[in-house]
C-alpha cells in the first residue's frame, strides 16, 4: 500500500530537497520518503503528515549534518521543535 502526501508536508519536504546538494539530492529523496512512509503505515495511516516527513528527514540524515538541516528546515517554515527535536 502505497502512502499519499498531505499537500503541506509534500511541499515542505520538496522545499528541503531542493537545499540538499545536487549530487546527494537522488538518494535524500528516496531515503527520506521511504521512512516517512513507512512511519504512516506503521502508524495505521495512509497519509504521511509534516509529523513523519520530519522525522524521516531526523532518522535518514547522518547527525554531523542536523544542524545545516535544522537550519533548512527554519528557512522554509518546518518547526521541527513541535515533534520533540
Amino acid at each position: 500500500m502505497s502512502a499519499v502526501w498531505e499537500q503541506e508536508a509534500q511541499d515542505k519536504f520538496r522545499k528541503l530537497l531542493d537545499k540538499v546538494p545536487v549530487f546527494m539530492r537522488g538518494i535524500a529523496e528516496e531515503k527520506v520518503s521511504k521512512k516517512a512512509e513507512s512511519l504512516a503505515r506503521e502508524d495505521n495511516r495512509n497519509r504521511v503528515s509534516e509529523k513523519d516527513m520530519v522525522e524521516a528527514f531526523f532518522a535518514e540524515t547522518p547527525f554531523g549534518f542536523h544542524g545545516l538541516m535544522k537550519s533548512d528546515m527554519d528557512a522554509v517554515g518546518v518547526d521541527y521543535r513541535n515533534f520533540g527535536y
